[in-house]
């Protein structure tokens, strides 16, 4: 990367507002309706809130009362210089702030218990929703961008409902009071202070015009942030094995000047909001002391009094206040709005297809499974054509073929990640879609190329395939898998903690791990995905020797590019562009001296 692509630290390149590619129509769409939903989560709330707005309405009444005393003191005991009451009225006035201050801190109280038992439910239902999603929602899309709902729209919604909620309805109420007490104390001033809304009506229209979209953009691009970064952390190996460092830089730099734009462009725009206030609420003071003095000269404080005058230009600074304020939180508003729609995004996503109504639990099965005149496709592509196929109680059947041939396919249909389009596949003479998914899978267990470990212990790992196994039936399901001599040399053997990418042991040893996993699940179906790709030869002896003792009896579904791996396999079925095009077993098959047998000779050479 050259050092003149580089720039100075907080030089921001200012690009024009219109150059912002944003989406009003579906802001104004949806606004409502997410409004509405989140209401929905605030409503389980409903005696707190309750309390939380008696709460705001003392605290503005308070807030409007105080000037009002000062006012009293000012026209009642200091213009008519009297002492007698002025005491009593002083102490009237610290109560009446004391209590002010009260009711701030009990509002803000409840409303943050309130706030955070709804973000607590909404995010426990968008976690739910995650794992209603089909399998193909997650392969299209970025995780860390996912990750991205689950945390920083939430946490936006969350400091949303902690500090502007209470602040809007304050200011709407304080500003209806405000109002109506300068309507009684003095209908001309009131005028006169009202003078600059429409001013500030055109001011807010429209700098909120401008930031709402943009609020909504840096929200997205704060989502690609997260997943380009996730990415890329998780893909490090690769990274720096091909020396893309630079490349990957670039391109979050890209990304991340994106986020800077706009985000500078939001914060920008809606900083012009104070700056509007102040300015008009100076001109406001100065027409109030302007007017209101030329009113107490000319009709000797017959219209207008000294104190009414100082009440106004307290309740001038409250007046704006509270628009200031309502359009201040209206932008913070408007990012929790666009938040909030995102997560609402993920959970209006269609879920994973209802299991049918008369669909049955299993408690146990045969494995006999059967393909008839099976077709299927991806949206619009097709995949798989016309398969017949069939795999007795347990027999293995192995699928090999050119990448794209439909292997993988065909397991995600036996195993119901994907519901085929014509066609039958029946599990012990009962069509799978009358079986319930979660009952289907329960007799599944998964060995794949890539061994997923989570965060957690050996033990934990392993126990993930039956969690209420005992330590000695884990620790003998990691003998079975020959994985038990190594777990007991590490320092804490069992105990040991894994990261996800279960760093500190090799890839042998992990594909060993998910081995015993699958050997305490106790399956009757298997399913293995290269299992024994990207091995030594020492390791891939003791896959091959636990793989043997976790199919034995049960029914096995292999996908292998390497052929050796599966000369044993009852069945071996060759796939092209998703059809069969060979069926039998290995010598059957070398036999034939068709395309298995040049694949072989091909692997053998």
């Amino acid at each position: 990367m050259s050092n003149s692509s580089l720039k100075a630290p907080f030089q921001y390149e200012r690009i024009p507002i219109e150059n912002i590619t944003t989406d009003n129509k579906k802001k104004a769409k949806n606004m409502g309706a997410t409004l509405k939903r989140i209401w929905n989560y605030l409503a389980v709330e409903k005696a707190k809130l309750t309390l939380v707005i008696l709460m705001v309405m003392a605290s503005s009444g308070l807030a409007l009362l105080g000037p009002f005393l000062v006012g009293m003191a000012i026209d009642d005991f200091i213009v008519m210089q009297q002492t007698a009451g002025l005491g009593m009225l002083l102490i009237s006035l610290i109560v009446v702030y004391l209590f002010h201050s009260l009711s701030i801190f009990l509002q803000n109280f409840w409303m943050i218990g309130i706030a955070q038992n709804t973000v607590y439910t909404l995010r426990k239902d968008l976690f739910k929703q995650f794992h209603r999603l089909p399998i193909s929602y997650f392969d299209k899309r970025q995780h860390g961008e996912l990750m991205s709902r689950l945390t920083n729209d939430i946490d936006n919604v969350n400091n949303t409902l902690n500090q502007s909620v209470i602040q809007i309805f304050s200011s709407i109420l304080t500003l209806v009071g405000t109002i109506a007490v300068m309507l009684y104390l003095s209908p001309i001033l009131t005028v006169v202070t009202m003078s600059v809304v429409p001013v500030m009506f055109f001011a807010m229209k429209w700098i909120t015009k401008r930031t709402g979209p943009l609020y909504k953009l840096q929200q997205r691009k704060l989502g690609e942030v997260n997943g380009y970064v996730e990415e890329i952390v998780s893909g490090q190996h690769v990274v720096k094995t091909y020396s893309q460092e630079d490349m990957v830089i670039g391109q979050f730099e890209q990304r991340n000047n994106e986020l800077k734009n706009t985000g500078f462009w939001a914060l920008a725009i809606s900083g012009l909001i104070p700056k509007v206030m102040n300015m008009l609420n100076f001109l406001s003071f100065g027409l109030i002391a302007l007017i209101g003095g030329i009113l107490v000269i000319v009709y000797d404080q017959q219209l207008v009094t000294v104190g009414t005058i100082v009440i106004f230009t307290e309740y001038a600074r409250q007046f704006t206040r509270p628009l200031n304020e309502l359009s201040n939180q209206f932008n913070v508003l408007l990012s929790a709005i666009a938040g909030a729609e995102r997560v609402f995004n993920v959970m209006d996503e269609t879920q994973e297809e209802m299991d049918e109504t008369k669909a049955i639990e299993i408690s146990s099965t045969n494995g006999n499974i059967k393909f008839e005149h099976v077709s299927f496709g991806y949206e619009e592509t097709k995949i798989l054509n016309n398969i017949s196929f069939e795999a007795q109680t347990g027999e293995t059947v192995a699928f090999v073929g050119h990448t794209g041939a439909g292997k993988t396919t065909i397991i995600n249909l036996i195993s119901r990640f994907y519901n085929y389009d014509e066609g039958k596949i029946t599990l012990d003479g009962v069509d799978i879609k009358n079986i319930k998914r979660s009952s289907l899978r329960e007799q599944m267990a998964f060995v794949l190329q890539d061994s997923f470990l989570f965060h957690g212990t050996i033990r934990d790992n392993i126990r993930y395939g039956r969690l209420e196994a005992t330590d000695k039936e884990v620790e003998n399901a990691a003998k079975d898998a020959n994985a038990h001599d190594f777990i007991v040399k590490l320092p804490n053997g069992y105990d040991t903690i894994l990261d996800q990418d279960g760093s500190g042991i090799s890839q042998g040893q992990k594909q060993l791990l998910t081995i015993a996993r699958a050997l305490l699940a106790e399956p009757s179906i298997l399913i293995l995905d290269e299992a024994t790709s990207n091995i030594d030869t020492i390791t891939e002896l003791k896959i091959q020797d636990a793989l043997e003792r976790l199919m034995a009896g049960r029914t096995s579904f292999v996908i292998a590019h390497r052929l050796n791996t599966i000369q044993e396999a009852n069945t071996i079925i060759m796939l092209e562009h998703g059809e069969i095009i060979e069926k039998g077993d290995h010598e059957q098959l070398i036999k034939q001296k068709g395309h298995y047998y040049q694949l072989y000779k091909g692997q053998l050479n």
